[in-house]
């Protein structure tokens, strides 16, 4: 791995993030976000929407992590969510609502309903991950009693096992078509983040030379959590299993603040420390992010672009040939095009985290 192509000397760190969705893109900005979506018929829908500011509490070290990590699951829940929604819209097939759906719908309200599914969606993941990634590898571990009482040993069997169940997991479902293409435009965010931190103008001719790897991406978080939590859970011992879930649980907001400083460092440091820190999370960057094509570097950049313009929160198409089409009902003509946007600008400032802000 040429680590020289990743850790760019003369790129400009931004707060600009991204996740990729379904047959799209986000992108979250300073002060907005933006999402990019390629309809079938090949125009490009863009939503974009003004972000509020931060209480100053939430922008503390180690308190902005976790607000970082829970906000990032919430929204990156209902962005793809939002996506599906659209390519549902533009779909040629109908779409009949089942009757609890209707009910629901009826008795709540649509935006209610939206909301709902959004923060169920939410305890559904962190229920799996909790039960996967932390219940089971120190349920399992505890097996290796039998065999040794270090307790280094039993902290390194449990990390090292739990890794291994992520990495498997994702290697898993990096064979279904849909998330094949999930992965695509992932490294098209990437490729497209770079371009404009490295002062590109924002083409995908540019995009293109840029590897699919970038060290502030959500992978690298979740593998910095894997070692800060080895490293926390081997000072408290080996307790009891139902004493072990509960510290694992109680540190889970101790572990998402450093890993976040951590990742924050990364971004802005090319270090030899934190380039070895970084190797795990790039290595498994490998599985989590494809090769795009020009059509997925072009969803990335339309997504940032809207990111980065002063016009209003609204929605509006891209057409074939990149000019603006329509715009949502009801949203007033906004002054400029999106796609006037100021290319390859990047100045010195704070990282907030590229890859979902966390990817």
């Amino acid at each position: 791995m040429d680590l020289s192509k990743i850790f760019l000397k003369d790129a400009c760190p931004t707060k600009i993030g991204g996740q990729a969705v379904m047959e799209g893109i986000m992108m979250n900005g300073e002060k907005k976000t933006a999402l990019a979506v390629r309809l079938p018929d090949g125009r490009i829908k863009i939503k974009t929407a003004a972000k509020a500011e931060p209480s100053k509490w939430m922008t503390y070290p180690l308190i902005r992590g976790v607000v970082a990590f829970v906000s990032s699951l919430i929204q990156g829940t209902g962005q793809l969510m939002t996506s599906a929604e659209i390519l549902e819209e533009f779909d040629d097939e109908e779409y009949e609502p089942g009757r609890f759906e209707k009910w629901l719908t009826e008795k709540f309200g649509s935006k209610a309903v939206w909301t709902m599914m959004i923060y169920v969606s939410v305890v559904f993941a962190l229920a799996f991950t909790i039960g996967v990634f932390i219940i089971l590898p120190t349920g399992v571990t505890n097996l290796a009693k039998h065999f040794t009482d270090s307790v280094l040993i039993l902290n390194l069997v449990e990390g090292i096992f739990r890794i291994f169940l992520f990495v498997m997991y994702v290697w898993a479902i990096s064979f279904m078509g849909e998330i094949k293409t999930l992965f695509r435009y992932h490294g098209a965010e990437h490729k497209t983040i770079h371009a404009f931190e490295n002062g590109l103008e924002l083409i995908p001719e540019n995009c293109r030379q840029f590897p699919t790897l970038h060290p502030r991406c959500g992978t690298s978080f979740l593998m910095f959590v894997f070692i800060i939590a080895f490293a926390l859970h081997f000072l408290l011992g080996w307790p009891s299993l139902i004493l072990r879930i509960l510290s694992r649980l109680a540190l889970l907001p101790v572990i998402a603040g450093l890993s976040y400083e951590l990742l924050k460092w990364a971004g802005r440091s090319d270090n030899i420390v934190v380039k070895v820190l970084s190797l795990p999370g790039l290595y498994l960057q490998k599985i989590t992010t494809n090769e795009p094509d020009d059509k997925q570097l072009e969803v990335a950049i339309a997504a940032m672009k809207a990111c980065m313009d002063d016009t209003p929160a609204r929605e509006y198409i891209l057409g074939k040939d990149g000019s603006e089409e329509t715009e949502a009902e009801g949203v007033a003509e906004a002054e400029g095009e999106a796609d006037d946007a100021p290319l390859g600008v990047c100045e010195e400032t704070e990282i907030i985290d590229e890859d979902k802000n966390i990817d």
